[in-house]
């Protein structure tokens, strides 16, 4: 079946038969849009630009302690800023939200106002100075407010979140500078009490191992060593004093004591004999046990005989005996000296092996202590550094030298709304209205079925149209007819008004515009 083509007499025919189904959906869209982009009211938006300056002093001279970079300070900061108490504290002293508090709960109040405050870092590409490699750094941030109605309230409130932001950064930083201190106060002091601790422990432990302790270890080696050279001085001195003695005695037993006296003599022989058996044999040999008794025997008789005769007669009266015999004890006297240096030396010598000996056991404790001390005390340096940069850091922050923020562009008093966008409404709002109409008009002639043309009907049922009979208006239709144009002209009248003051609303503020109207209507 051939499809008939629609020629501009026929659209023309389509245009005029739906021209209501073109009208109100086109009218209800435009109009509704139009009011929609007139009621929704004006919001205004303040903006304060902020720069976060780095610190004056080189970090080289003075390292300041706080760790956190800008964008995790700013973030804490904003946290801090949007805490219920605060944004309920402005909400109350600028009397927002007024209608919503009526309505709504708090939470709900305060987060509109969360929503309303926009933080936007500002970042740029920079180059590492420490790795060389680019990387994006925050060097400013843009605070917004964005309130309805009341465009001064808008401008004092940013002002307000603005200079919050800048307290709260110097309070912030001033209040870890202090908290930093603080801690490693606290730490240094508490390692101090440690460092006093092993220091008294050290001292105790040296009292009680005076003698033993590992650092003396040399000093008791070398006078270990003096003594062994003293006491092998000391035995040859002896060796030498053995000899002289024993020479002595030789001499004097063959030195008579008084003269003429034959068993004196034989006793001297005797003695003198028996040295030399000594030398030879110990003191089990039959000769030296032979020697012995027969000096026994003559010295018994010679006591008998002293016994017996005048007691005068008892002294020597040898001068060379007497002197022998002095000389024999000044050196056994000496030898007895000897004898007794060597004792105290081997003494000596013992307490100095012992602490030799004990020092082994007394190290380990020793350097433990030790080595406890060293890593304490090199941890109560480090604190001390630490800490004298953070007293130097703190008034850094005190005084305001380190990283800060600076408001670089002030908010200032909005003149215009910053949204709504009506223009962009009602132009929206007049495409979706031509849609609307046409596809409302297309849909209905569509699913039409009527046939309204006798070239349609031949088409269609394939016989030939013999006549046709055109369509005639009674008076009531037209007067119907020309009552439903009138309404379709006002109400085109109606929607380029309304477009008109849509208009004015664009070009104008709401407030301005409404004194212009009065003034000109004489209200």
């Amino acid at each position: 079946m051939e499809t008939p083509t629609l020629t501009p007499t026929d659209l023309k025919a389509i245009l005029k038969r739906r021209k209501w189904d073109l009208a109100l959906p086109f009218s209800i869209i435009l109009i509704g849009s139009i009011i929609l982009a007139l009621a929704l009211p004006p919001v205004y938006k303040s903006t304060s630009t902020v720069l976060i300056e780095q610190q004056d002093i080189p970090a080289d001279f003075v390292r300041a302690t706080i760790s956190t970079y800008a964008e995790q300070q700013l973030q804490i900061i904003n946290q801090r800023i949007m805490s219920s108490t605060r944004l309920l504290d402005i909400i109350n002293r600028f009397n927002l939200y007024t209608d919503l508090r009526e309505e709504e709960p708090t939470d709900e109040v305060i987060a509109q106002m969360r929503e309303d405050i926009k933080l936007e870092p500002v970042s740029v590409d920079v180059v590492d100075p420490k790795t060389g490699r680019p990387m994006s750094a925050t060097i400013a941030f843009t605070l917004s407010y964005e309130g309805e109605n009341d465009p001064q309230k808008v401008y004092q409130v940013a002002n307000v979140l603005a200079s919050l932001f800048l307290e709260e950064n110097v309070r912030t930083r001033e209040r870890q500078a202090d908290e930093v201190s603080k801690f490693l106060e606290t730490e240094l002091a508490k390692v101090k009490g440690d460092l006093d601790k092993i220091d008294a422990d050290i001292a105790r432990f040296k009292e009680q191992n005076v003698n033993d302790l590992p650092e003396l270890v040399q000093i008791n080696v070398q006078s270990k060593n003096d003594i062994e050279r003293t006491i092998d001085m000391l035995s040859n001195q002896m060796s030498q004093l053995r000899e002289k003695e024993g020479y002595l005695q030789s001499q004097l037993a063959n030195t008579p004591p008084e003269f003429k006296e034959g068993d004196k003599q034989r006793l001297s022989d005797l003695n003198v004999q028996l040295v030399n058996l000594k030398q030879h044999f110990s003191d089990v040999h039959p000769d030296v046990i032979k020697t012995k008794a027969e000096i026994a025997e003559l010295e018994r008789k010679l006591s008998q005989n002293a016994s017996s005769t005048d007691p005068a007669r008892k002294r020597p009266d040898n001068p060379a005996y007497i002197t022998l015999a002095s000389q024999l004890s000044s050196v056994r006297s000496e030898i007895k000296s000897v004898e007794g240096q060597m004792a105290d030396l081997r003494r000596r010598m013992d307490e100095y092996n012992r602490r030799l000996g004990t020092s082994s056991q007394v190290e380990p404790r020793y350097k433990a202590l030790l080595m406890e001390r060293n890593n304490t005390q090199i941890k109560y340096d480090d604190l001390m550094r630490k800490y004298m940069e953070s007293k130097v850091s703190q008034g850094l922050e005190k005084e305001q030298k380190g990283e800060r923020f600076t408001i670089i562009d002030p908010a200032r008093l909005p003149e215009e709304p910053f949204r709504p966008n009506r223009l962009a409404i009602m132009l929206i709002g007049l495409v979706l209205s031509i849609g609307a109409g046409i596809g409302t008009a297309s849909v209905k002639e569509y699913s039409d079925t009527s046939v309204r043309k006798a070239d349609y009907l031949s088409i269609i049922t394939s016989f030939p149209v013999l006549a046709s009979i055109p369509r005639m208006l009674s008076e009531k239709a037209e007067a119907r007819r020309k009552k439903h144009m009138k309404i379709w002209i006002i109400a085109v009248v109606a929607a380029i008004i309304v477009a008109v003051i849509a208009f004015h609303f664009l070009v104008m503020d709401l407030d301005v515009f409404w004194i212009k109207f009065t003034r000109r209507m004489g209200i």
